[in-house]
This record gives C-alpha cells, sequence and structure tokens, in this order.
C-alpha cells in the first residue's frame, strides 16, 4: 500500500499537492473552523445564540442551493479561471468579515465563507481528482481530501493565537491577504507542472476513451433509481457528524462527558480519520467504490451505538475512532462513485448536484436533532436515532449501484 502511494506521489506529486492545498483552504468556510469565532461575534454584536445560529442555517442553505447551478460550471470554464473565481470570493468573504458591522453584513459574511469555502474550493479540487485521475482515482481524492483533517489538526491552535495578537476582526484580514498572496500563486504553480492525466494517457496510449462507461448527465443520475437509493447512506455521514457537534452539548451532559474530554477525543478523530482516508483510497483502488459503498455506513450505526448504550469517560474516546474511521471512508468512496458510475464528462455537475444536497442537509441536521431533543429525547437516544438512520441507509444502499 505504501508503495502504491509512493508511485501515485512520485509521478502526479504536482496534482496531488494542488488538490490538497486547494481543499486545506476550503477550511476557512468549515464549521469547525468558523466555530471559534462565534462566541466573539454574539459578544460583540449583542446576538443570541438563536440569531447567530439562523444567520448560519440560512447561509448555509443558501450556499447549499446555490453550488447546484454554480458548480457545474467547472465543466464548461478553464480550470484556472473557475479556481481563481473560487478563491478571490474567499477573500472577498474574509474580508466582509473584516469589517462586519451589521447583521445583514455578517450574512453576506457567512454565506460568501459557507458558498467559495466549504463548497466551491474543495467541489474544485475534488472534482479535479476525479477527472484527472482513473487507475488510482481513489488514493488521489485520499490524499487531497486529508486537507480537512490537515486542517482540523492544525488551524484550531492557529486561529486562537491569530485571535488572541489580534482580535477575532483583524485575523479575517490576515486569512483574506493570504489566499491571493500565498493559494493562488502555489496553485497555479502547481497546475502548471502537472502533466496529462492518467485518463489523457491512457486515451493516447489504446487510441481509445479510456473510460468506457457512458458518460451520465445531472439529468441520467436525478432519473436513476439507483441513486435515490444510495442518497440516504451518502448523506448520512455529514448529517451525522454536523448534527453530533452542534448538538454535543445535550449529548455530554447526558453521558458525563466534559468538554475538555470531548476535545481530546475529537484529536483521536481526527488522527483515524486521517489513517482511515489512507486505507480507503488504496481500497477503492482495489476493489472500486461501488463495491465498498455498502460498508460506509457501518461505523456510524456501530460507533453511535456503542455511544448510546456504553458508559464511561473512554466511551467518548471509541465512539469518535469508530465514526473517524467512517468519515475517512466518505472521501475516496463518494469522490470515486459517481465517476465510476456516470463517467467523467460530466463530473462537475454532478458532484455539484450531490455537494448542494448534502449543505442542505448539513444545514438541516442541527434543526431536527434540535426538534428531537426539544421532543424530549435523552443525549443517548440521539445517538440511538442517529445510528438507526445509518443502518437503514446501509440496507437501501444495498439495492443500488452492483458491482460488474
Amino acid at each position: 500500500m505504501l508503495n502504491a502511494y509512493w508511485f501515485v506521489i512520485r509521478r502526479y506529486w504536482p496534482m496531488l499537492s494542488f488538490g490538497l492545498l486547494t481543499v486545506f483552504f476550503g477550511n476557512f468556510g468549515q464549521s469547525f473552523f468558523i466555530s471559534w469565532y462565534g462566541a466573539s461575534i454574539q459578544e460583540q454584536m449583542g446576538l443570541s445564540a438563536a440569531a447567530y445560529g439562523s444567520a448560519y442555517a440560512t447561509a448555509t442553505l443558501i450556499s447549499g442551493l446555490l453550488i447546484f447551478f454554480a458548480g457545474g460550471m467547472i465543466d464548461r470554464l478553464p480550470l484556472r479561471v473557475f479556481l481563481t473565481l473560487a478563491a478571490l470570493g474567499l477573500t472577498a468573504a474574509a474580508l466582509v468579515m473584516w469589517q462586519v458591522e451589521s447583521y445583514l453584513s455578517l450574512l453576506i459574511g457567512l454565506f460568501l465563507l459557507r458558498f467559495c469555502g466549504q463548497g466551491l474550493l474543495p467541489h474544485t479540487a475534488m472534482t479535479t481528482m476525479a477527472r484527472y485521475f482513473s487507475d488510482n482515482r481513489g488514493k488521489a481524492s485520499s490524499i487531497a481530501s486529508n486537507g480537512v483533517p490537515v486542517g482540523e489538526m492544525i488551524l484550531p491552535t492557529l486561529v486562537v493565537a491569530l485571535i488572541a495578537m489580534l482580535g477575532w476582526q483583524a485575523s479575517w484580514l490576515a486569512i483574506a491577504l493570504l489566499i491571493p498572496i500565498l493559494y493562488l500563486p502555489l496553485a497555479h504553480t502547481f497546475l502548471s507542472f502537472a502533466g496529462p492525466g492518467e485518463t489523457d494517457a491512457q486515451t493516447t496510449a489504446q487510441n481509445q476513451p479510456a473510460n468506457p462507461i457512458p458518460d451520465g448527465s445531472r439529468r441520467t443520475v436525478l432519473r436513476d433509481r439507483r441513486f435515490w437509493l444510495a442518497l440516504p447512506l451518502v448523506l448520512a455521514p455529514p448529517f451525522i457528524v454536523t448534527g453530533l457537534f452542534i448538538q454535543q452539548g445535550t449529548i455530554l451532559a447526558d453521558k458525563g462527558w466534559s468538554p475538555a474530554l470531548f476535545a481530546s477525543a475529537f484529536v483521536v478523530y481526527g488522527g483515524v480519520h486521517w489513517l482511515s482516508s489512507f486505507v480507503s483510497g488504496a481500497l477503492v483502488d482495489r476493489f472500486s467504490a461501488i463495491a465498498l459503498l455498502r460498508f460506509l455506513g457501518l461505523p456510524f450505526a456501530v460507533g453511535m451505538g456503542f455511544g448510546a448504550v456504553l458508559h464511561g469517560p473512554w466511551v467518548a474516546f471509541l465512539m469518535m475512532a469508530i465514526i473517524g474511521i467512517g468519515i475517512g471512508m466518505m472521501g475516496p468512496i463518494s469522490n470515486s462513485l459517481w465517476a465510476e458510475v456516470y463517467g467523467t464528462k460530466h463530473i462537475g455537475a454532478i458532484r455539484a448536484l450531490l455537494t448542494s444536497i448534502m449543505i442542505v442537509s448539513t444545514s438541516a441536521s442541527p434543526f431536527l436533532l434540535g426538534l428531537a431533543i426539544d421532543a424530549g429525547l435523552s443525549g443517548a437516544q440521539l445517538l440511538l436515532v442517529m445510528g438507526a438512520y445509518a443502518a437503514v441507509a446501509t440496507v437501501l444502499a444495498g439495492f443500488s449501484y452492483k458491482t460488474r
């Protein structure tokens, strides 16, 4: 496995570096990063938790809806142009957050962060990996998607230090400057060094298309019954993890876990996330994403089940480690699945469809789980409900895509 990764890295390091860097910079729009600013924003602007949460959910929902339309443009625009527009959008987001003074400007800043950071930059990276690679698509997706766990491990410490030195608003100016000064030059340099992709090389060598899979459009996907059977499972990881993190207060209180304990378990989660992604990428290239899809929901069903019925501080580490396995599987499997089934001609539009649905589902997750809490569900019962969802979704996905 290590030799296989080393071969891919040595041969395609410029494109892999581009993917990893682009996903990493997208972390500035991810929930785990923005969450470090929540208390400061509420305090300075005099917002209640409900008002701030409403702004965040609204920004995320609008972002998810617009990704559906904007994400498909990567199939029509040159990669460098699309990339630059997304990066400049993230720069604008940081500048708005630097100068935010009203609820409206906060809403605009959060929308741009979610749209360009959580949405367009990772979409650009993973679409490029799916299109550029074929035989090593799983490993490439794994390497690029590791920009998230790398960010989860190092950015919280950096942002806390940055806020302490500059203040929360001035720290956004520093982030805004990083993108045109550091990210864009590096990203364009990596693309300049990237040679022909695996699909191009195979097409030239064989004088025929490297991928015999008929290229399906977004309309083809929406008409495919198998897609709707697989969709609940594909949405399960982000839905469950978002709900777990946002509603962690209820779960921690019910389980008797302190925030410090859960923060320590989060470090374990990040490490396992990285390792699982590494292993899953190689397995996808060996067995196919279609074959591995049926196993995607098992870590969530098992992890949530253990978290619900077992007791003690050690259970937090066990639960988060098992969930980390599932989240690590998500990137390589999901990114490769659509290319395996529907080809790569319209992969940007197809991934935009999935990204849009996924963002909308993550915006709904805290709300739906909040309703469950208001209805009287305990933290343990909440974990059981999420585990049951993963189990049912796994069964449904078993009737979707089949290996040839």
